[in-house]
């Protein structure tokens, strides 16, 4: 129903930034949220921003001031702006989207296929 595609992901030093964006394409007017999770080796998923369409957007603690999440009119595109990366931010990034049919409707999830961002000197 609803298909995400990231792209932008690669490799940078410490300290550079990275944009990654999410293209989302199908039923895109039942989406009511966007988000990124990322997921490091090792290690189990965590969720670094979460994008309702009529809230405020909310990040997780260790990204908070560094990163920025941000959406197009349309809302059917999400991007993650990463600042002052580092070697911990090191991980596979995937694009969320929540959809429903109606308001209090059970929502479902979608996930793009993942993109990697990798911090390195």
């Amino acid at each position: 129903q609803v298909q995400l595609v990231e792209s932008g992901g690669g490799l940078v030093v410490p300290g550079e930034s990275l944009r990654l964006s999410c293209a989302a394409s199908g039923v895109i007017f039942s989406i009511v949220a966007m988000g990124w999770y990322r997921q490091a080796p090792g290690k189990e998923r965590e969720l670094v921003a979460y994008v309702p369409s009529t809230g405020t957007t909310t990040y997780s603690g260790s990204v908070k001031g560094r990163f920025s999440a941000s959406r197009d009119n349309a809302k059917n595109m999400v991007f993650l702006q990463m600042n002052s990366l580092r070697p911990d931010d090191t991980a596979i990034y995937y694009c969320y989207a929540m959809s429903k049919a109606y308001l209090t409707a059970s929502p479902e999830n979608y996930w793009g296929q993942g993109t990697h961002v990798t911090v390195s000197s």
